[in-house]
């Protein structure tokens, strides 16, 4: 397994994971529901401006020249903070023919090398409070869990 740094060429693999991750969220928040009825609709402008900025990388995750799902990371500072830099993983997504099977865990591993690499002082991630079996995973690669975001819908 390894993470291959993605490329304008790379956009509709992106979308195709980045649809199947966001569709698998739905149901855990009406905050999740999406604006797009197929993956087709969706455009392909919010990962061109992911390649344009510094501050976020996506990866394709590939194991024997296959591309099994994606992760996008994000660099980010708390200057207040003792632990003030950090790499956060914003999406992670394995494909279900490929779950179940370590690559989860190999991807957090180069997560945290690249992140110490990058002179960070830890990885970050968040998740749907609502899906254990992501909690679950995070915890059992080493995260600890340490906030809570809430929502409100302004009618």
């Amino acid at each position: 397994m390894h993470l291959k740094e993605a490329t304008e060429t790379d956009i509709p693999t992106l979308i195709e994971c980045w649809y199947a991750l966001a569709t698998d969220n739905e149901p855990y928040s009406p905050f999740n529901e999406l604006v797009y009825d197929s993956q087709a609709e969706v455009s392909a402008d919010g990962f061109r401006n992911h390649l344009e900025r510094d501050d976020i990388t996506n990866y394709l995750i590939d194991v024997d020249g296959e591309t099994i799902g994606f992760v996008t990371l994000r660099d980010g500072t708390h200057s207040s903070r003792q632990y003030s830099r950090y790499l956060k993983i914003v999406n992670l997504y394995i494909k279900d023919a490929y779950q179940s099977r370590g690559h989860g865990t190999r991807v957090v591993e180069n997560v945290t090398e690249l992140a110490h690499a990058a002179d960070c002082d830890h990885p970050k991630v968040s998740c749907e409070w609502r899906n254990d079996g992501a909690r679950r995973f995070y915890r059992d690669t080493g995260f600890e869990e340490k906030q809570v975001t809430f929502v409100q819908s302004i009618e």
